[in-house]
């Protein structure tokens, strides 16, 4: 028993000090576009053809975050010159159009549903759903509940049963095997209530898209509250929009 305390105290304080204070992530860390609205139209057109998600908009540059799932090959096709994806890991929006981007990208903290803070701003429960993912964002949201994040001390925890939640956290393509599920979970949480789309395959259907085993937009079936694009979306990218649309 000495022996661990000894470590513990060894250890020391190990949990993050985000949001007070800045964290910085690795340099490989593909976050939040930059992009050249400049850019040679032929170029624009190069990195639409080459993008496996066609989430690039030859006409107008826009990029579907929705559908992106931040492989890069945008930016190494076009040597950077017509997207330079950055380390801002804000990526969280209220509405599916916000996820359609230019360059320019709205601020959740001034999003529609301001009766949310008050309703869940001390205390927010969620289920999480998973609909045949690939169980990527599913681990990186579990990693909110390790001591570095410790999620719980926002008042923010992750329940068993949809009866204790306040809303839906909805990961993966949604398959066609697992839309009866996911309804039902829906129906089984208390009103009002809360959905949220985490990652690119529960947005737009991801590396799935296209596919006739899958529904491929939770909009579709429920109405989407939050959208946390990426695939998977970085611990950081979920936590920021819980806190910035709940808190």
């Amino acid at each position: 028993m000495l022996k661990i305390i000894k470590n513990r105290l060894d250890q020391g304080y190990r949990t993050s000090s985000y949001p007070k204070q800045p964290i910085a992530l690795y340099e490989r860390f593909r976050g939040r576009p930059q992009i050249n609205r400049q850019c040679d139209p032929a170029l624009i057109r190069q990195c639409a053809e080459a993008c496996p998600q066609e989430a690039i908009d030859a006409a107008s540059g826009a990029i579907d975050l929705g559908r992106c799932t931040f492989c890069g090959l945008c930016e190494m096709q076009s040597q950077g010159k017509f997207v330079q994806f950055s380390q801002n890991f804000e990526l969280g929006v209220a509405t599916r159009a916000d996820l359609i981007t230019d360059g320019s990208y709205a601020d959740l903290a001034g999003h529609a549903k301001q009766h949310f803070k008050k309703l869940f701003g001390r205390s927010l429960q969620l289920r999480q759903v998973s609909a045949a993912g690939c169980n990527a964002c599913e681990a990186d949201t579990n990693v909110l509940n390790t001591p570095f994040f410790d999620l719980s001390r926002f008042g923010i925890d992750f329940v068993a049963s949809p009866r204790h939640a306040d809303g839906i956290h909805v990961t993966g393509p949604i398959s066609r095997n697992m839309k009866a599920a996911l309804l039902t979970t829906y129906e089984a949480v208390p009103s009002p209530k809360v959905v949220i789309a985490s990652g690119a395959c529960s947005i737009s259907g991801g590396p799935f898209y296209g596919s006739d085993e899958i529904v491929g937009d939770l909009n579709e079936l429920l109405p989407v509250d939050l959208y946390i694009p990426g695939c998977p979306p970085h611990p950081l990218t979920t936590l920021h929009a819980l806190l910035t649309f709940f808190k």
